[in-house]
């Protein structure tokens, strides 16, 4: 009994902290009010976490779940990554949240080149001609989706949102697709 009572408290934290990091950005986000939302005292979470910075890698644990794009016609990568990445940042408040954290604080840039350097490496490893380029390619593919999710889910700009998955897969597919698989200028 007393495991499953710590597992549910450790989830409440992390949803707590997922929520309050996603709202608030690292910075404002604090133990106290995380163990509120949480109906935990303060102390729970460090006990659990150790640190704000512990929790905060342990509430972003991302996982992007990217495409194996071996199966996809070379022609279509771009489009699958850009429509897989505006459904998560549709779906996930978390990569609002990481987002948020990497643009203001150090512990949450390491993660976000963590993220980076482990999920979208292998994936433009799969389809960019000189294996060499591959990091400056998957780097501007990341340019290009964060600056989408910047001025979407962050910053709020009225014309980015009002634009459909759709529309939003057809502009920057190309530009994705022309990243990774393009020859080099």
């Amino acid at each position: 009994m007393t495991a499953r009572r710590s597992d549910a408290t450790r989830a409440a934290i992390l949803d707590a902290a997922r929520d309050r990091f996603a709202a608030d950005g690292y910075e404002r986000a604090t133990i106290r009010a995380i163990a509120r939302d949480a109906r935990i005292d303060p102390s729970m979470v460090m006990r659990y976490f150790g640190s704000k910075e512990g929790l905060f890698a342990a509430a972003v644990a991302l996982d992007l779940r990217l495409p194996d794009l071996a199966p996809v016609p070379r022609e279509e990568v771009g489009r699958t990554l850009v429509g897989h990445f505006v459904d998560l940042w549709e779906e996930n408040d978390e990569l609002t949240a990481v987002l948020r954290v990497g643009a203001t604080n150090e512990a949450g840039a390491k993660r976000m080149q963590g993220i980076f350097r482990e999920q979208l490496l292998p994936v433009a490893r799969q389809v960019c001609p000189d294996p060499e380029q591959v990091p400056a390619r998957a780097a501007l593919c990341a340019a290009q989706l964060l600056g989408l999710a910047l001025t979407r889910y962050v910053l709020r700009l009225p014309p980015a949102r009002a634009l459909h998955r759709e529309e939003l897969v057809a502009w920057l597919g190309p530009t994705v697709q022309r990243y990774l698989t393009a020859p080099s200028p």
